[in-house]
């Protein structure tokens, strides 16, 4: 397994991260079997992963307590990476959106912020955050100045409570208003092969500033592990339905394309999972790559990426062959 410094702090944690929004189950993803969470989590430790992420959203806290159950006797093994800014305790905040009886707004209030690092550090079972991230930035008319909210953040790394921070989903100028007011040593993008838009100027900003990226989604949802195929549909709201490569005319050019790897997979003994984390976890600017899985096969399988290392020329050609992909036609 590789290990990376995150951001500039002295934290070292594993270049392949465990995401844990499917444990969450829910409406997004479905019933999950806790115990086997548990033991996919489990598994991962073994193997060398250390960077663990969750979020309240992630099943409305139920990610974060089967992330405190699976690590509860080895906390000090665990980089714990967990967010904030989904509320829907009371009206505080912009509505962002409505869920089975849960109505979620985004909020960055200091006040809300202090009440859910603390319901986090409960349903977790710790006593602190390595990694606390805003989960998204807050919305108009509620749209509080990230300064106030970073001063929060660093007052609660002051308190022991975290001990890095970091932002999902952010831009540049989110990024420059959090930095002029603390040290911000992550940021959470949305990125995969099939969508490198932050290449063009968020990774080159981060690289110059010491940014550490936490890349999320870099399989899409599966589909770039060669499993899911034409025939596979999803009921109405499952969120890979909003995922435009997963419509039939994409779908078809993306399996195409990995078909044609098959000589890689060969070369490097590995998986199609196994070949894009190499490839993305390479990327300039991508310093962790968080890989979602539930069941102890798919962590097995995706935490081997950590030890494959991938020559320069397959790089290129891995890369030249999905720029040709272009971009995802619209449903119609």
């Amino acid at each position: 397994m590789q290990y990376r410094t995150l951001g500039k702090t002295d934290i070292s944690a594993s270049a392949i991260a465990l995401g844990t929004w499917a444990i969450g189950g829910g409406p997004w993803w479905g019933d999950s079997d806790d115990s086997q969470s548990v033991k996919a989590i489990q598994t991962a430790i073994d193997a060398g992963v250390n960077l663990i992420d969750t979020a309240p959203a992630y099943g409305f806290g139920h990610s974060e307590e089967v992330v405190g159950k699976a690590i509860k006797e080895q906390r000090d093994k665990v980089i714990l990476s967990t967010k904030c800014g989904l509320w829907w305790n009371d009206d505080r905040g912009t509505s962002a959106f409505k869920l089975g009886d849960k109505h979620v707004r985004k909020c960055l209030l200091p006040e809300t912020i202090r009440e859910e690092v603390e319901i986090s550090l409960s349903r977790m079972d710790t006593d602190y955050i390595d990694l606390y991230h805003t989960h998204w930035p807050s919305l108009e008319p509620d749209k509080y100045p990230i300064d106030n909210t970073m001063q929060c953040l660093m007052k609660l790394k002051e308190d022991g409570k975290i001990r890095a921070i970091a932002a999902s989903n952010v831009d540049i100028d989110h990024i420059k208003q959090y930095q002029s007011a603390g040290i911000l040593d992550a940021i959470q993008p949305r990125y995969s092969m099939l969508d490198r838009e932050i290449e063009k100027e968020l990774l080159p900003y981060c690289l110059a500033n010491g940014i550490s990226t936490l890349a999320y989604s870099p399989l899409e949802q599966g589909l770039l592990t060669g499993k899911i195929g034409m025939d596979q549909t999803y009921p109405e709201g499952v969120y890979r339905n909003q995922i435009p490569w997963y419509l039939p005319v994409n779908r078809e050019k993306v399996l195409n394309m990995l078909e044609g790897w098959s000589d890689l997979l060969a070369k490097y003994n590995c998986s199609l999972s196994q070949l894009v984390i190499a490839w993305t976890v390479a990327q300039q600017g991508i310093t962790f790559v968080l890989c979602g899985a539930r069941k102890e096969a798919h962590v097995s399988d995706n935490v081997g990426a950590g030890n494959l290392e991938l020559e320069a020329a397959d790089l290129s050609r891995i890369r030249k062959d999905v720029e040709a992909l272009g971009s995802p036609q619209e449903e119609s």
